[in-house]
């Protein structure tokens, strides 16, 4: 008797940013576990790493900078893929100009995520309360659910979820044994993708100086054009890819960052964060999830200052200045001991 395949398959776009691409990965295993289904993957080349091994995600459909590049190019790139995959349903986890096109291609039923932008652009501007309680009732993944779902499902059904292969877990055990003592392993990300949503480089330092006197191991990871501490093997900035930043992530007991991608990934592989928010916002709905991960900030007049933080600050970045190297080390103490 012939096996009956029941999995219901989809087409999922998402074409950036690292840290978006990595908060769809746990709404993808929801609607695995629940719903039996099986996607597509459609990202940019530099971003489908992260889906290697996903049990949710059948194929990645990489798309090339190039293809990006105009508006021809990406015509040429949607008529493509309205051929190959037009069948099946399309979910734009996107909501951009280019996902937009591409629905407007597609053969078959297209279905998008409430992206609130017009609510998020109104509290940005004027601080506005009720704007910010309707941002802060569902997180980005719960809008990502509700392309399919009509309730919200619980943020922590929704965590990233990354899967990492053995051969890469042991490489990254190897990489770090002349790293290590007997002691935890703090991982650091002092870098952002905009300058003004980095915690300053002198309070990074004196949280290592904190992390050293408690004899907690730690590393930096993440790339940037210039390392924080370039004399030190424990600076792993531009030494590692994508699949080895996240291998390091899970062996890691903290991480300390940022609000940027690898703060996902680190969800993604288990690790729970410390992280330090400035000029953005729970309301932009990317804080971290887990029940053990927190977020240091300040209650301020001028936060949030912008969507993603790309705005010159007038106040001396005071927002993060203000989180002091001794509150981060206490976060960490916090969440080392609740392991």
């Amino acid at each position: 008797m012939k096996k009956v395949d029941n999995t219901a398959k989809a087409v999922v776009v998402r074409l950036g940013h690292m840290g978006d691409v990595a908060l769809t990965t746990g709404v993808l295993e929801h609607w695995r576990r629940t719903r039996n289904m099986r996607f597509v993957f459609v990202t940019r080349e530099s971003f489908a790493p992260i889906l290697h091994g996903h049990p949710a995600v059948e194929q990645v459909w990489t798309v090339d900078e190039q293809a990006l590049g105009s508006t021809r190019a990406w015509l040429r790139e949607c008529s493509i893929l309205a051929r190959q995959f037009g069948h099946l349903p399309l979910l734009d986890l996107h909501g951009s100009l280019r996902s937009r096109i591409l629905g407007m291609r597609w053969p078959g039923t297209v279905r998008r995520y409430p992206k609130l932008g017009l609510q998020r652009r109104i509290f940005s501007r004027t601080g506005a309360r009720r704007f910010q309680s309707m941002l802060e009732h569902t997180n980005v993944p719960q809008r990502y659910a509700m392309a399919l779902e009509r309730d919200h499902t619980p943020a922590d059904a929704l965590l990233p979820q990354i899967t990492l292969f053995p051969e890469e877990q042991e490489q990254a055990r190897s990489t770090l044994t002349p790293l290590r003592t007997d002691g935890p392993l703090v991982a650091l990300h002092p870098y952002a993708t905009h300058p003004s949503k980095q915690w300053p480089e002198a309070h990074w330092r004196s949280l290592t100086e904190l992390l050293e006197q408690a004899e907690i191991d730690w590393i930096v990871v993440g790339r940037s054009k210039t390392s924080l501490f370039p004399e030190s093997p424990n600076d792993l900035t531009n030494r590692t890819n994508l699949r080895t930043t996240c291998a390091l992530l899970a062996e890691a007991n903290a991480m300390v960052t940022n609000d940027s991608g690898p703060m996902h990934l680190a969800s993604g592989v288990g690790t729970p964060v410390v992280a330090l928010f400035g000029p953005t916002a729970k309301a932009w709905g990317f804080y971290p999830a887990g029940t053990r991960d927190m977020v240091l900030e300040r209650d301020m007049d001028c936060r949030p200052c912008s969507l993603h933080g790309a705005e010159a600050c007038a106040n001396g970045l005071a927002c993060l200045s203000g989180i002091s190297a001794k509150q981060a080390m206490r976060a960490v103490q916090t969440v080392l001991d609740n392991r």
